[in-house]
């Protein structure tokens, strides 16, 4: 099922973000694209916290199976970027998604990015309250 709905979240570059030089250190784009998905979830209104545990059913939590990154253009101290994130393709026990990083209209990162549910230790399929409002985004 293809989901083509983009989140948008704003973050501004602080010096912790960056390296010696003033630019993103590349780890970081790590942790913007990880807020872009917890937003995303939170906006949908998938709790992780009841998620994590089993208020809803099943206790379950996300963990990103795979990334693949491409870094085109640097970011710096102070520049306000745009985390864009879509969920692209939902599986049974998997959610794909692109996300990409933006200075205003410039991208300066592109990430694809397969997030799996997990239950106990194990791969799990998305629960049907998860996958609906997934569905509707």
């Amino acid at each position: 099922m293809r989901i083509p709905s983009p989140h948008a979240l704003p973050i501004r570059v602080y010096y912790e973000d960056t390296d010696f030089s003033g630019v993103v250190y590349h780890a970081s784009y790590l942790r913007f694209m990880e807020r872009g998905r917890t937003e995303l979830l939170r906006d949908l209104g998938i709790d992780q916290q009841t998620a994590f545990s089993g208020e809803a059913g099943a206790a379950f939590g996300f963990a990103v199976r795979s990334m693949a990154i491409d870094f085109l253009r640097p970011a710096r101290m102070d520049d306000l970027l745009t985390i864009e994130t879509t969920p692209a393709m939902l599986k049974g026990a998997s959610l794909d998604l692109t996300q990409r990083v933006l200075r205003g209209h410039e991208v300066l990162v592109e990430a694809r990015v397969r997030v799996a549910c997990v239950s106990q230790g194990r791969a799990a399929r998305l629960p049907d309250w998860v996958r609906k409002k997934l569905s509707t985004a």
